[in-house]
């Protein structure tokens, strides 16, 4: 343990079980801080070869840069989120604290609530009903290929909107998830670690072939995507991209204290997840844009879903394996990025009734009864809405990123943290709303979404989670500021 990471005592931990707080909720002793550069460095792996990410890169070629420049900005990209979810998981790694304490460290024992709330349970369980279906549509690939008579099972039956074997796939893909998530970060460890290099060995197979199909390299960094835009300049797009990438990380990003608190130390988190985002963004941005430029070179057309180029496979166990691979992604995608922080989360609302169990069988039976293939039916509004959702969260990580390093120099006071909700905490800083949080939070999130509403500064809209990020820390550091000078004035006029 580094020596300016903080060890939680025994007799700390028993004063804070005595207020109410579950073993979830309770910083971790250091015997608990198990995981290593190695478990950081193959934890994001299976996060970033995943089927939306692949099927994002087909976006990126049609911003009017060269495959050589798409690769590059998936670099630079990677660089960014690796330095957002280090800074993010600091408090984690320094005070074994979940990301459920860290928000209130930030807003409040309170105001907590919401932004909590909204990115654990709202957020996370939408998108963890939504990318199970989304993956049970490819298992139904695959079950149909080895049994074409499955496809036909249950004639017309009609579940809401969902077919029999559909319904199974669904059914099959989403317990294996729950499974997965069931078992917690010490399960997630071994399975990214067994996952992580399956993954290696079938995406470097991917990219031969896509080059080899494609008559070698040259011709896949000159492709030309028809209908690419041409106004955009390249720095615009490069920010568009760091942005885009960003945030598919904002929701891992914002609660990646629920992994960091279990670090052996900071710098073991630090080193850890530079390696993995760095190597995986390395490998992903060669191989994404090779495989579906090599890809649409060799059947003719222009396909950026990663499947239907698979799918369109000649040889069977090619298909299965390859499909199969990106379905154990999923999973370990929606593990880190929605089960896990949905379980604390709700752990965090309910300490007294909920632990993390419960809290992943609550947050899974609610993904199952939201039935996720109907908010499929109209793409537009279920996009809006989680689009909301992640726009809130930049100017939340801005927030907590500025209190924890800035305004409070990276020291949390543990005591008043737990406090006990029984008692009268008027005086403890953690007490209630965060009124300045707040504010800079809904400020921040206006002036992301204006350029939506404001024509001349559309392309704020294009960078809404940078433009949410910097300005809700901006403005979050400016009124403790000015909070701070007004409640020195006042304390000094009742001196004299």
């Amino acid at each position: 343990m580094a020596s300016s990471d903080y060890v939680v005592t025994d007799k700390e931990v028993e004063t804070f079980e005595e207020r109410g707080y579950n073993e979830d909720l309770i910083p971790k002793r250091g015997s608990q801080r198990n995981m290593s550069t190695r478990n950081y460095f193959t934890l994001w792996m299976g996060s970033v070869h995943n089927i939306p990410n692949y099927t994002a890169v087909g976006g990126f070629l049609y911003l009017g840069i060269s495959p050589i420049n798409v690769m590059l900005a998936i670099v630079v990209s990677s660089l960014v989120v690796a330095t957002f979810m280090i800074l993010n998981g600091r408090a984690g790694s320094k005070y074994g604290i979940p990301f459920a304490m860290h928000l209130r460290s930030a807003y409040g024992n309170l105001g907590a609530k919401l932004p909590g709330f909204l990115r654990g349970c709202v957020a996370a369980i939408a998108w963890f009903g939504l990318q199970t279906y989304t993956g049970s549509l490819a298992l139904l690939v695959i079950m149909g290929k080895i049994w074409p008579g499955f496809l036909d099972i249950g004639g017309s039956f009609d579940f809401f909107g969902i077919s029999a074997p559909g319904l199974i796939a669904f059914t099959l893909f989403w317990i294996l998830n729950v499974l997965i998530g069931f078992g917690g970060g010490d399960i997630l460890n071994k399975f990214t670690g067994i996952l992580g290099p399956v993954i290696y060995v079938v995406i470097i197979a991917m990219t031969i072939w896509a080059i080899r199909v494609a008559g070698g390299m040259s011709p896949i960094l000159s492709y030309d995507v028809s209908a690419a835009s041409s106004n955009n300049p390249p720095i615009l797009v490069y920010l568009m991209i760091i942005n885009s990438v960003l945030g598919v990380w904002a929701a891992p990003g914002s609660s990646v204290s629920d992994f960091t608190q279990k670090a052996k130390s900071t710098k073991d988190q630090m080193l850890g997840q530079t390696l993995s985002f760095v190597v995986s963004y390395l490998v992903f941005a060669f191989s994404s844009v090779v495989i579906l430029i090599g890809g649409s070179i060799h059947f003719g057309v222009q396909e950026w879903n990663i499947v239907n180029v698979i799918n369109k496979w000649d040889n069977l166990p090619a298909v299965i394996i390859a499909t199969g691979v990106f379905l154990m992604t999923t999973i370990s995608t929606n593990t880190t990025g929605n089960i896990i922080p949905a379980a604390y989360q709700l752990t965090a609302l309910l300490p007294k009734r909920i632990n993390y169990r419960r809290g992943v069988i609550i947050a899974s039976i609610v993904s199952f009864i939201i039935m996720p293939w109907k908010l499929m039916e109209n793409a537009d509004s279920i996009f809006i809405f989680l689009n909301s959702i992640g726009a809130v969260l930049g100017p939340v990580a801005g927030v907590m990123i500025t209190d924890f390093f800035i305004v409070h120099k990276q020291h949390i006071d543990l005591n008043e943290l737990y406090m006990d909700t029984k008692e009268k905490n008027t005086k403890n800083k953690y007490f209630g709303v965060n009124t300045a949080a707040y504010i800079a939070t809904i400020l921040g999130l206006i002036i992301s979404i204006s350029g939506q509403f404001i024509a001349s500064i559309r392309v704020v809209s294009d960078i809404s989670w940078l433009v949410g990020f910097v300005s809700a820390g901006i403005i979050y550091l400016l009124l403790k500021s000015f909070y701070t000078k007004r409640i020195a004035r006042k304390a000094y006029e009742e001196e004299t």
